[in-house]
């Protein structure tokens, strides 16, 4: 099993699609282990996200866990994440997660669990997080440009035809130079890197897909990266 596996997804997963576990059980496929340790991030400081979420994978073969980290599970917070198999970051407010993140060293320590075989996964701020830019609502009411972690290259945008405005706001964004080219997920579709490098795209519903937007003169040109619908 090659290493370095990124999950981006666009939406989907335990918190937007309780009936439907393709997404999951693709990313848990990727983990080093038959029985991984499943470590979630809760950027939406939710209780009834961390209870979904242990609900989720608790009956599977997994060890699971969250990282909160007003509470830490440990003084030792690098050793502890290195011992994850799977980072799953779940949705919520991007700025302020990182903002988190960084003041707790937690982007060099994921980026090194990541190149020690750790899959990293995650759903809407937990996809636009492991590029170098990405466009959230943080900000209630607006959609805007935000610096990432930058694990990935370039910018991306969730749930790409499940909000009205994501789309437009995005390619005006890399049209303008505001972002960097980047790619864009469906909901329901993510995007699969293997050692930094785009894999694939799969899907949990036919006929979602991926995306590359890229600047051209004043505009911005978008291909669309056909998913492959998982079983």
């Amino acid at each position: 099993m090659a290493t370095g596996h990124i999950v981006a997804m666009g939406g989907g997963g335990f918190s937007m699609e309780p009936d439907n576990t393709r997404l999951d059980r693709f990313m848990l496929s990727l983990a080093r282990r038959e029985n991984p340790r499943v470590c979630f991030l809760n950027p939406a400081s939710s209780e009834d996200y961390n209870y979904r979420f242990y609900q989720a994978f608790g009956l599977s073969s997994c060890r699971t866990n969250h990282l909160d980290l007003f509470r830490l599970p440990t003084a030792n917070l690098r050793g502890w994440m290195l011992e994850q198999d799977v980072v799953y970051v779940g949705g919520g407010n991007t700025r302020s997660m990182l903002a988190l993140w960084r003041e707790w060293d937690l982007v060099s320590i994921l980026d090194e669990c990541h190149r020690e075989g750790a899959v990293l996964a995650g759903v809407s701020a937990g996809m636009i997080c492991w590029y170098e830019w990405g466009v959230t609502d943080s900000v209630p009411g607006t959609l805007g440009a935000l610096r990432c972690a930058g694990l990935l290259p370039g910018s991306a945008a969730p749930h790409y035809d499940g909000e009205r405005d994501r789309r437009p706001v995005f390619q005006r964004l890399v049209a303008d130079g505001t972002l960097p080219d980047g790619v864009a997920a469906d909901d329901s579709a993510a995007l699969h890197y293997v050692d930094g490098v785009l894999s694939e795209v799969v899907c949990s519903v036919a006929g979602k897909a991926g995306y590359r937007v890229v600047r051209n003169g004043d505009g911005a040109v978008e291909t669309r990266l056909e998913g492959r619908l998982l079983r």
